[in-house]
């Protein structure tokens, strides 16, 4: 898995929050008209609990897959014979938070995962032997972050592996044997923002970010010691990075927008920086590409303007795009592939479907189906997601995406046949985007009544790096005026009802959400924030330590906190500062464990305004960070969020009932401003678990 690459680099204050559906086209049938009672009411925990299976890999040989599925209640790795998941079996007995990432060593002995305590993302990596089943701890240090750098099949049994015990503001790299956790120094420094190897795991590329915001991009000479090679300014630095190496090392591939708008998959000449252009888009930056895991010759890329398409780059994956392409429903993901790369395991992500697994058989052309994520969803009454593009005041292209409630448009015209209630869903990041697909939220909201609109606000990635830079120092203005211009267009269009629009999402969706009902306090009716910041100062001076080397980024996009104009600036974009101005009910959701959002940014718009006396819910985890990873917390909150919404907008809703159970739920603010939360409160014992 480590010759896949998501090609644009980016720092995102992003939950990942989606799940996969199923297709149930809208109802033609001649009769009366479909209400939305004539419609299941999906279960919260089918949206929201564990899925089935999910991140499915296939090992090295192809004899074998791994995934990760609930082992009594809890997200842990298993194993099974490709294709035979009756013999599936546990090979991690985690029984806290879960796991929620893992990959297959090169060697196809070990597995590979991560887990922090808590959600507090002090991620220790650890590799499981199949055989005996011991597991080692690669990183075993007190109050360290380890990090994949990289691999290579000429060296199966060993990895490259970032740690950051000595100076948890930099990540050493490590070479460790996966086999017996040994492990050798390769590079200690206190500079680098990332480093790339040959395939020989040789260290031959390392960044280091500039006092702009851009990287300084160093080689190794004849002598072994680091030289300029050359710089990625600041307006390319989110859309450009070296990626890897090819087999003989004299090249190497890259994602690069310099003298571009979209960003290209380029490679470039190690000893005389010329650059050839292997791979571009017309209308987006490229995003993935796969690489053939021996020779890491780039196989294959994609782009994602409206829908994320493939195309080839080797002669011999033509036909290999052409039938997934045509064997698929929805877009599809190529997600890894075996030693040979004669198979791949494919995930079809289409909005009215379950996530479903294939492994894809090169030689044969077979596509054959492996699993669903989420197949309890099959058959529920999912709805489609609509692409399209708006206009900005200033004539920005904005991707915007809109599910329906299934009774909402009987001529399947992607347009409700009256105005309906609207839930605005803001992504995190802000450097991330959102794409077409199956949204846990656009499907739960739209079944309770609700038009979900996403919106592809400036600084969202994947669109080039003049719409992404256009995000620079315009959180709480021009990137605001987006979501304003989206929701006006949603009115005028006849989709939204104007005093029954929510704004809503997290990280800095929940940002956007506290913007929302501070700098425009009549436009919404209500908002839901899970971990936003609320103070931009607070915030950029309690980062993580280990997000030094994007220090200057954010000083660049967001603004600077080290000085005091900059103070001033980042203060005129807080919300905080405008609580007073608050008008409507807000519900907040916050991890005590967060290190990105600390729990600080709650409880002080929560502080504010209580001393304004204004509504206010607030939800805290103790046993959560940066989202909510354990199913029973997400349960908990979507239940509370959606009796809020509710009250707020209408819709429909599932009583919140015993939906606390199990969960570390505390509602310290406001649980009477919430239908039923003080009667389940009254039946729930609080269960933490790190």
């Amino acid at each position: 898995m480590g010759n896949m690459h998501k090609g644009t680099v980016f720092v995102a204050f992003v939950i990942l929050l989606g799940a996969c559906g199923e297709e149930q086209g809208a109802d033609t049938q001649s009769g009366a008209a479909k209400t939305l009672d004539d419609f299941e009411l999906i279960p919260r925990d089918l949206f929201f609990g564990n899925p089935t299976r999910i991140q499915g890999r296939i090992s090295p040989d192809g004899t074998m897959m791994s995934f990760l599925a609930p082992l009594d209640g809890v997200q842990n790795v298993w194993v099974a014979p490709l294709g035979d998941f009756a013999a599936a079996r546990a090979v991690t007995d985690d029984t806290a938070r879960g796991i929620n990432s893992h990959s297959w060593a090169l060697n196809g002995e070990n597995l590979l995962y991560r887990r922090d305590q808590g959600g507090n993302e002090d991620f220790h990596i650890y590799s499981v032997d199949l055989e005996t089943g011991e597991t080692i701890d690669l990183t075993p240090f007190e109050n360290t972050r380890g990090e994949f750098i990289q691999g290579s099949y000429r060296h199966p049994d060993e990895f490259l592996l970032g740690m950051n015990d000595r100076d948890p503001k930099w990540h050493d790299v490590w070479r460790v044997n996966v086999k017996t956790g040994e492990r050798t120094l390769v590079e200690l420094h206190d500079r680098f923002g990332f480093f790339i190897a040959d395939l020989d795991l040789n260290v031959r590329l390392a960044g280091e970010p500039t006092a702009d915001g851009g990287q300084l991009i160093y080689k190794r000479d004849a002598g072994g010691e680091w030289v300029e090679f050359f710089t990625i300014a600041k307006e390319d630095a989110l859309t450009s990075a070296p990626l890897g190496f090819t087999q003989d090392g004299t090249q190497f591939y890259m994602i690069d927008s310099s003298g571009r708008d979209k960003a290209a998959l380029v490679l470039v000449d190690y000893e005389t920086d010329d650059r050839t252009i292997v791979a571009e888009h017309a209308e987006a930056d490229v995003s993935d590409v796969i690489f053939d895991p021996v020779t890491n010759e780039a196989v294959a890329y994609s782009a994602n303007f409206m829908r994320e398409e493939w195309y080839p780059i080797s002669e011999d994956a033509r036909d290999d795009i052409a039938a997934l392409a045509s064997g698929l429903a929805g877009d599809f993901t190529i997600l890894g592939h075996t030693r040979d790369d004669r198979q791949w395991i494919v995930a079809s992500d289409a909005p009215t479907a379950p996530l479903t697994y294939y492994n894809f058989d090169r030689d044969s052309g077979t596509i054959n189906k492996l699993f669903e994520a989420r197949p309890r969803l099959a058959g529920q009454p999912l709805n489609e997601m609509h692409p399209l593009v708006i206009k900005s005041r200033d004539n920005l292209n904005l991707v915007v995406y809109l599910t329906l409630p299934p009774h909402a448009d009987a001529d399947g015209n992607g347009r409700p046949d009256e105005p309906m209630p609207m839930v605005l869903d803001v992504h995190g990041g802000p450097w991330a985007r959102d794409s077409y697909g199956y949204s846990s939220w656009a499907q739960w909201l739209s079944n309770r009544g609700f038009v979900v609109m996403n919106v592809n606000y400036r600084g969202s990635t994947g669109f080039g790096k003049s719409f992404l830079n256009a995000g620079d120092k315009q959180w709480a203005a021009a990137m605001h005026d987006d979501l304003i211009d989206a929701v006006d267009w949603a009115i005028a269009e006849g989709i939204a009802q104007p005093q029954k629009i929510a704004i809503a999402g997290g990280s800095y969706g929940g940002y956007a959400t506290l913007v929302g009902l501070t700098y425009t306090p009549e436009r919404f009716a209500c908002g839901a924030d899970i971990v936003g910041p609320s103070n931009l100062v607070t915030l950029l001076n309690s980062i993580p330590e280990y997000w030094a080397s994007f220090l200057e980024t954010f000083a660049l996009r967001v603004g600077d906190p080290r000085t005091e104009e900059g103070q001033r600036f980042l203060r005129s974009r807080s919300p905080l500062f405008l609580a007073d101005k608050i008008l409507k009910p807000l519900l907040i959701g916050q991890g005590a464990n967060d290190p990105r959002v600390k729990q600080a940014e709650a409880d002080q718009i929560v502080s504010a305004m209580q001393a304004n006396d204004l509504p206010v819910t607030y939800v805290l985890y103790p046993d959560e960070g940066h989202g909510f990873a354990r199913p029973e917390n997400r349960e908990s909150f979507y239940a509370i969020m959606e009796a809020f919404l509710a009250a707020c907008l209408g819709g429909r809703s599932q009583p919140i009932g015993t939906a606390l159970a199990g969960s570390s739920t505390q509602v310290p603010v406001g649980a009477e401003f919430i239908p039923g939360l003080v009667e389940a409160l009254a039946e729930h014992e609080p269960v933490v678990k790190n």
